[in-house]
């Protein structure tokens, strides 16, 4: 029971954490690389701009603080090239930032296509995988707004954009520009390591101080942009999306890591971003009004002079006046005297007149000078503050690239480990088979022993048998054969004994026939004969 209180208080306290970290973002957080290039800047500058050269250049310009992509991570800001693809009415403008020899990535496209004699609808796609799926920034076509020429910056440093906020979008100069006659489009020469002398990279600014300064352009960007919720251009798919994109896969590995969320990580830098903006409009605008005020101080000044002397003039033409009338009321030896006193009081007038100018012009060199030690201890403040988010950038800087640092021994270390790891594994195993099969050749060889010797036994077994067979067989047929031998001696013996037997018996016979022959005469011839 008391674990499952903690479990619950635990992930009560973790989703208060969560929701209270989500609510620290604002609005225009979008979690992805795009929140580094502004694209309501980036149309405002568009919308400003005369030529596609130039406005590559103010883009890639440090001073109008609008490229802040670091995508290929090496602690530089990536230059961003300017392409314009023509499709018939349809001008494609690629902004492409250059990561590597080989590498590059669609950043933004502005689709340009006129749909009549003075209609030109304009639209700022951001690339899906820097902004997710059909953010899209376009003019406020509804609202008509006359020539406004005003003079503010729109960026600070010494970079002066005026602002001419046309009628309707085809009398925007870079509109003009492109559907001239002798436009054939215009394409930018720059690749990796190779680019323009003006180009010197910075280092990226976390993105809080870069949304800080541009938070304050809000109310101008939205009175004259707004969000669309899909392409104008028809043929945006077929021509730009499967054609002409391209697409870096670093840099969705990256964004799959997370390896792009460090930027997110100094909310209080926020307020110093804004700081920037006030600072350097307070800049402005005070020095607007100092000049101002010293040629009204001057005029003024002037004015005042010239009331004086003409007071002065009718001061002395009444005194005049009144001289005349007493030299003629008195005598003539009184005209000199008054003549004396006239003169005296003139340059009376005239040193006084002196001592005015000499004080106006010491009180207008003393606020000539308390104006330029005003101005110098606000550009003294400026550069202060200046030096001061410099040195905290670089403090930023540094401190990122020890993480950096940091990560990749420890991103090293993890690689040497899990090769290491892999070696032994791949050792173990290369062991685990050289015994498999030093075993199996063991197993092989004693049952090749034991079959060779079971086949010899039975070879010596079968020989065995076929020399006794044959030795049997030999002594069976000496047997036989003296046997055979024996019985024809025996036959011959017989058959011999026979012979002689019947010799005898024929002997015998003869002789006995003989013996009768001889007694009873002349015997017959026998016939058996």
């Amino acid at each position: 029971m008391k674990n499952l209180i903690i479990t619950s208080i635990l992930a009560v306290l973790i989703a208060s954490a969560t929701t209270v970290r989500a609510q620290d973002y604002p609005e225009e957080y979008l979690g992805l690389p795009g929140d580094n290039l502004n694209l309501y800047a980036v149309m405002d500058l568009f919308r400003n701009s005369e030529t596609l050269e130039g406005f590559e250049r103010s883009l890639n310009d440090p001073k109008s603080r609008i490229n802040n992509l670091d995508l290929n991570r090496d602690n530089f800001v990536d230059y961003i090239t300017v392409s314009d693809y023509i499709d018939r009415k349809v001008h494609t403008i690629v902004l492409r930032a250059v990561l590597g020899r080989k590498e590059y990535q669609d950043v933004a496209v502005f689709t340009v296509q006129k749909v009549g004699k003075k209609k030109v609808m304009i639209q700022l796609i951001g690339d899906e995988a820097l902004y997710g799926r059909n953010y899209i920034i376009e003019p406020v076509y509804a609202n008509k707004f006359r020539n406004g020429y005003y003079g503010d910056p729109m960026y600070a440093d010494n970079v002066t954009i005026i602002n001419n906020y046309y009628y309707d979008t085809y009398e925007w100069p870079m509109i003009v520009y492109i559907y001239h006659p002798h436009y054939h489009g215009w394409h930018s020469s720059w690749y990796w390591g190779y680019y323009p002398a003006y180009w010197d990279p910075w280092r990226p600014y976390y993105w809080d101080y870069y949304y800080g300064y541009h938070s304050c352009w809000n109310h101008h960007y939205y009175t004259y942009y707004h969000h669309w919720d899909y392409p104008r251009y028809e043929r945006y798919n077929d021509f730009y999306y499967h054609g002409i994109r391209q697409q870096s896969d670093q840099v969705h590995h990256r964004i799959a890591e997370g390896n792009y969320t460090e930027t997110y990580s100094r909310p209080e830098l926020r307020r110093v971003g804004a700081d920037l903006y006030t600072t350097t409009h307070e800049n402005r605008n005070s020095e607007s009004r100092r000049t101002g005020a010293t040629a009204t101080d001057r005029r003024e000044a002037a004015q005042s002079a010239s009331a004086e002397h003409q007071e002065v003039e009718r001061r002395t033409e009444g005194r005049s006046a009144s001289e005349s009338r007493d030299v003629e009321r008195r005598a003539s030896e009184s005209r000199t005297t008054e003549t004396r006193a006239a003169e005296a009081k003139a340059a009376e007038t005239r040193n006084a007149e002196a001592r005015d100018t000499e004080r106006r012009a010491a009180e207008s060199r003393a606020a000539e000078a308390r104006a330029a030690e005003s101005r110098a201890a606000e550009g003294r403040a400026a550069e202060t503050r200046d030096a001061q988010s410099r040195a905290s950038e670089v403090r930023a800087a540094e401190m990122r690239e020890a993480q950096s640092r940091a990560s990749e021994v420890r991103a090293a270390e993890m690689r040497e480990a899990q090769s290491r790891a892999s070696e032994a594994r791949a050792t173990e195993m290369r062991e685990a088979q050289s015994r498999a099969s030093e075993a199996r050749a063991a197993e092989a060889r004693e049952a090749q022993s034991r079959v060779s010797e079971s086949r010899a036994a039975e070879a010596r077994e079968a020989q065995s048998r076929a020399s006794e067979a044959r030795a049997s067989e030999a002594r069976e047929a000496q047997r036989r054969a003296s046997e055979a031998r024996a019985a024809e001696a025996r036959e011959s013996e017989r058959k011999s004994a026979e012979s002689r037997q019947s010799e005898v018996k024929a002997a015998e016979t003869r002789r006995s026939s003989g013996n009768t022959s001889s007694a009873n005469g002349p015997s017959r011839p026998d016939r058996r004969q």
